[in-house]
C-alpha cells in the first residue's frame, strides 16, 4: 500500500510553495498539503490536524511546516511513516529572537506585511541567480494572500514553541533532513547536528538553493523526496 504524503508550509507560504513536489510526486501517490495556520500555539497546531489527516502518512515540513511536523510525529509517532524536515529549526526562540518578532508584530499591524516579510525572508537567505527575485516575488504574493491576522498566529506559535531537540532521538522512522547552503535562517550547521540527533537520519545539502529549496532547485528537491518516499520502513528501522 502507498502511504499518502502530507506537506506542511513554511510560515506565511500555502500549497505554492510545494508545486513542483505536488506535480511530480502526485503521479504515484495522493499528496495533499495542510494549513499551519490555525492555532496560536505549535501543539494546538498538531492536534488540531491530526483530526484531519489520514490514518497513516508520510510527513514533510519546510520551516514551521517541519516544527509542527516534530510535534505530530511526538504525539502520533504510529502514524506518521517517514520524516523528511526541510529548512527546520528544532530549538525554542531565545528571548533575542522571541522581542524581534514583537517588532515584525508591529508592522504587519501597521500595514507593512510586505516589509516585514522581506525583512524575515529576504534575498540573503535564498541562493543567488536570476530564480531568487522571482521566488522572493512568489512568497510575498502568499503572504499577502494569507494576510496580517495569519502572520500574527504563526509568529505567536513560534514565540511559544517548545524546544524540540529532546525528541530528536527517539524517532525511528526513515527520516531525511534537507536543507539548502545558502540558508541564513536555518544554516547547514544546525540541519546537520539535528540530523546526528536522529536516528539513522540521512542529510542533504542543496548546493544551488537557500531557505526555499522547494522552488529554488524543485527537481533534487523532487528526487531526493522519491528516494526518500522508496526507503522501506520496516527494513530500514528493525
Amino acid at each position: 500500500m502507498i502511504e499518502p504524503l502530507v506537506l506542511l508550509p513554511e510560515m506565511m507560504c500555502d500549497a505554492r510553495i510545494f508545486e513542483p513536489q505536488m506535480n511530480c510526486l502526485s503521479r504515484q501517490r495522493a499528496v495533499m498539503v495542510a494549513p499551519v495556520s490555525l492555532g496560536e500555539r505549535i501543539e494546538e497546531i498538531a492536534s488540531d490536524l491530526l483530526d484531519q489527516l489520514p490514518h497513516r502518512f508520510a510527513l514533510g515540513g519546510l520551516g514551521l511546516g517541519g516544527v509542527v511536523a516534530l510535534e505530530l510525529i511526538r504525539r502520533a509517532p504510529d502514524r506518521v511513516s517517514r520524516l523528511c524536515l526541510m529548512a527546520t529549526d528544532a530549538q525554542a526562540d531565545t528571548p533575542l529572537l522571541a522581542a524581534a518578532r514583537e517588532e515584525h508584530l508591529v508592522g504587519a499591524k501597521a500595514g507593512r506585511l510586505e516589509d516585514v516579510m522581506r525583512r524575515i525572508i529576504g534575498s540573503d537567505t535564498l541562493a543567488p541567480g536570476p530564480k531568487r527575485i522571482p521566488i522572493l516575488n512568489a512568497l510575498i504574493e502568499m503572504a499577502l494572500d494569507l494576510g496580517p491576522a495569519v502572520f500574527e498566529r504563526q509568529i505567536r506559535a513560534l514565540q511559544r514553541r517548545p524546544d524540540q531537540q529532546g525528541e530528536l532521538r527517539r524517532i525511528k522512522v526513515p527520516t531525511l533532513v534537507l536543507c539548502g547552503a545558502h540558508d541564513t535562517l536555518t544554516p547547514q550547521r544546525k540541519q546537520a547536528f539535528m540530523a546526528d540527533l536522529i536516528p539513522g537520519a540521512e542529510l542533504m545539502v542543496v548546493a544551488d538553493a537557500g531557505h526555499l529549496p522547494t522552488l529554488e532547485a524543485p527537481r533534487i528537491v523532487n528526487d531526493a523526496l522519491k528516494d526518500w518516499l522508496g526507503v522501506p520502513t520496516r527494513a530500514a528501522y528493525v
